[in-house]
């Protein structure tokens, strides 16, 4: 991980006295990737009256699956919001204003702030973003970083305005993602997050922060997930379909379809070596993978999931399937 580092344009603010105690603080985020961040906000001894996150869902039969945000502010006996839609609920920003927060504090909350909430506190709102901005704004930066095949990303620490993640940068840290999958990814950029968002509170709170525009001509975007993204029929190049399994190892996961079931994959290495036959079809097999041809390359299968069953290696996989040279991966028949 590379030093965390500060946009150096931009007015210094006339410092102001700092009292972390005294500071109120509340948070809005969703997933681990958010409560890494809160946790060191609660280390750090900020008050913390109110946490906003998304709404339970269901599970399996029908279990009501909290977010990892709800689950430790639960913990801790801070008060949750779980709003279905902040912008159409009136009620939950006037309960925000009256507690007259210096600062909100967002980190993957999963829903746009409203002007009427980014107008309550008295030092603003940041984001923990989990890109280096302008790169990557929106909504699934991980993802998008490894499926680019980018060896490096990292956080920016903004201040939130009404554009999508348009917002003057704070201070930035670089981290090293090459070959990791979601989960490594998600992991390493969630303790940077951390660490850097209570470097700089600080320096947002005693005025010596400084603020630099975002250059809007090197943006890049990236959307919401859909289901549909993790399809692949390896008409595509080995590495392609590779970055899919470690971008969607959590969700949606990289699938296609044998014999008109599902298979997801999650674990797999992209082979340079020509493909000799068309993609999809298998090309060869031993005691613990098989190999998939691709439209560029092949890929090399170690782990996978049959549907309705466990994830299971390559080699119990064939023994109870008996795949053989030339099946066919691809779409689900009758699509």
């Amino acid at each position: 991980m590379k030093k965390p580092t500060t946009p150096r344009s931009g007015r210094l603010e006339t410092r102001k006295e700092y009292n972390k105690a005294k500071m109120k603080i509340v948070f809005m985020g969703t997933p681990a990737f958010a409560a890494c961040s809160l946790q060191r906000l609660i280390d750090e001894g900020y008050e913390i009256p109110l946490v906003v996150t998304q709404p339970d869902r269901k599970g399996n039969r029908n279990k009501m699956i909290l977010s990892e945000v709800r689950k430790l502010a639960l913990e801790h006996g801070i008060e949750t919001a779980q709003p279905v839609r902040i912008k159409k609920d009136p009620e939950l920003i006037d309960r925000i204003a009256a507690l007259e927060p210096d600062m909100i504090v967002v980190a993957a909350f999963g829903q746009i702030l409203p002007q009427s909430v980014l107008d309550i506190p008295k030092l603003g709102c940041i984001n923990v973003h989990g890109s280096l901005l302008p790169k990557l704004r929106g909504a699934s930066p991980m993802h998008a970083a490894i499926l680019e095949g980018l060896d490096e990303s990292g956080i920016t620490i903004m201040r939130m305005e009404a554009g999508l993640d348009t917002g003057d940068m704070i201070s930035k840290v670089s981290c090293d993602i090459k070959g990791k999958d979601f989960t490594e990814v998600s992991e390493i950029l969630a303790e940077a997050g951390a660490e850097l968002l209570a470097e700089t509170i600080p320096h947002i709170a005693d005025g010596t922060a400084v603020y630099e525009k975002q250059d809007d001509s090197e943006a890049t975007y990236a959307g919401m997930m859909k289901k549909t993204d993790g399809f692949t029929d390896f008409d595509e190049a080995a590495e392609t379909v590779e970055r899919k399994i470690r971008a969607f190892i959590e969700w949606p996961a990289c699938y296609s379809y044998l014999d008109g079931q599902q298979i997801k994959f999650y674990k797999a290495e992209a082979l340079t070596e020509d493909p000799d036959g068309e993609p999809g079809t298998v090309s060869c097999m031993d005691k613990t993978s098989y190999t998939i041809n691709c439209r560029s390359g092949k890929l090399r299968v170690f782990e996978q999931q049959l549907q309705g069953k466990k994830r299971m290696s390559a080699g119990d996989f064939m023994r109870g399937h008996k795949l053989a040279r030339g099946d066919r991966f691809g779409a689900e028949e009758g699509l």
